[in-house]
C-alpha cells in the first residue's frame, strides 16, 4: 500500500510504502486523526466566517500546521514500518533455526486472535493521543527486538554445544572389535585396560570426526601409530589411532563427518581398525556413551 502526502512547503509529494498489517493499522489511526483535525479546522472557520485577510492568513497557518504534522507522522510511521520489517526477518530466521514450520508461525500475517468484547469497552483513538500511541508502539518494538536477539543467541549457543559434543561412529562401515575397559592384551595376554573402542574395517576406508573442533595433533605417536587428536572445546577431546594416512594437519578446523584419516594398522595393532578415544577434562570416558547404535 502506498500513501502519498503533498507538502506545499517543500513543493513535492511524499510517498510512504506500507507493507505490514500492523503498520497499516497505525496508518489508519493516523488518517482518522488527521481527518478529525481537518474537521475541527472546518468548524472553526465556519464559526468565524471567511472574508478578512487575517482570517485567510490564519487558514494558511492552520493548513501548514496540519501539513507539518502529516510530514512528521508519516516519517514516524515509515520508521516503525522499517523496524517491523527487520523484526519479521529476524523472526523468520529464528523459525528456521528452531525448525518451526511456517504454517505454524507465519510472520507475514497478523496473529489469529478473537473473542467477545464487553459493551462500551473500546475507546476510539483521538488525535491528541496519536503521539503517545506511536511512542508506546516504538517502545514495544524495541523490547521485542531485544528479546528476539537474546533468543537467537540462546539458539546459536545451544546449536554450538550440540555441534561440539562427540556423537556418532568414526567409521561409516565396520564393527566393534574391542570395547572400553579391562581386557587381555592382544600381544602378551596380560591383564590390561583399554581406554578406547576399536572399530575394525577395510584398509583405507575413511575415518571421520565425530564432532566439530580443531586438530591439535596429527602425527605418529607411540602405541597409537598415525594419530589424529581433535579438541572440541568445553573440555572434550577425541583421538583416532592406527591410521594408514592422515588427511588433516594441526590447526585445521573440522566438522562432524569430516574425513580426517584413512583406516590402517600402524603402531601397536593386529589389523586394520581405528582406535577411538573420548576424553573430558583430561579424563577418559567410555566412547560407547557417545556412539549412536
Amino acid at each position: 500500500m502506498n500513501l502519498i502526502f503533498f507538502s506545499r512547503r517543500r513543493g513535492q509529494a511524499r510517498h510512504l510504502h506500507l507493507t505490514h498489517p500492523i503498520t497499516l493499522a497505525v496508518a489508519g489511526v493516523l488518517g482518522l486523526a488527521l481527518l478529525a483535525a481537518v474537521f475541527a479546522l472546518g468548524m472553526r472557520l465556519g464559526a468565524r466566517g471567511l472574508g478578512s485577510r487575517a482570517q485567510l492568513a490564519e487558514i494558511g497557518s492552520l493548513r501548514q500546521q496540519v501539513q507539518d504534522r502529516v510530514d512528521a507522522m508519516s516519517i514516524r510511521v515509515g520508521e516503525l514500518n522499517a523496524h517491523i520489517i527487520r523484526l519479521d526477518a529476524l523472526g523468520k530466521r529464528l523459525t528456521r533455526m528452531a525448525n518451526i514450520s511456517s504454517r505454524e508461525l507465519d510472520f507475514d500475517a497478523l496473529p489469529a486472535v478473537g473473542g467477545p468484547e464487553e459493551a462500551g469497552g473500546g475507546v476510539s483513538a483521538q488525535a491528541p493521543d496519536l503521539n503517545r500511541l506511536l511512542n508506546d508502539m516504538q517502545r514495544k518494538l524495541e523490547t521485542r527486538d531485544s528479546q528476539l536477539l537474546a533468543l537467537e543467541n540462546v539458539i546459536l549457543s545451544r546449536s554450538l554445544t550440540e555441534a561440539i559434543r562427540p556423537e556418532g561412529r568414526p567409521v561409516l562401515e565396520g564393527y566393534i572389535s574391542s570395547y572400553y575397559g579391562g581386557r587381555q592384551d592382544p600381544f602378551d595376554g596380560s591383564e590390561a585396560v583399554h581406554l578406547g573402542v576399536d572399530f575394525a574395517g577395510q584398509l583405507g576406508s575413511q575415518v571421520m570426526a565425530v564432532a566439530a573442533g580443531v586438530v591439535t595433533r596429527a602425527e605418529a605417536a607411540s602405541g597409537y601409530g598415525n594419530l589424529v587428536e581433535i579438541n572440541h572445546g568445553n573440555g572434550y577431546v577425541t583421538r583416532y589411532g592406527h591410521n594408514q594416512r592422515l588427511l588433516v594437519h594441526v590447526g585445521d578446523t573440522v566438522s562432524r563427518g569430516t574425513a580426517i584419516a584413512l583406516m590402517g594398522s600402524t603402531g601397536r595393532s593386529t589389523g586394520p581398525h581405528v582406535h577411538f578415544e573420548v576424553l573430558r577434562n583430561g579424563q577418559h570416558l567410555n566412547p560407547l556413551a557417545f556412539v549412536e547404535p
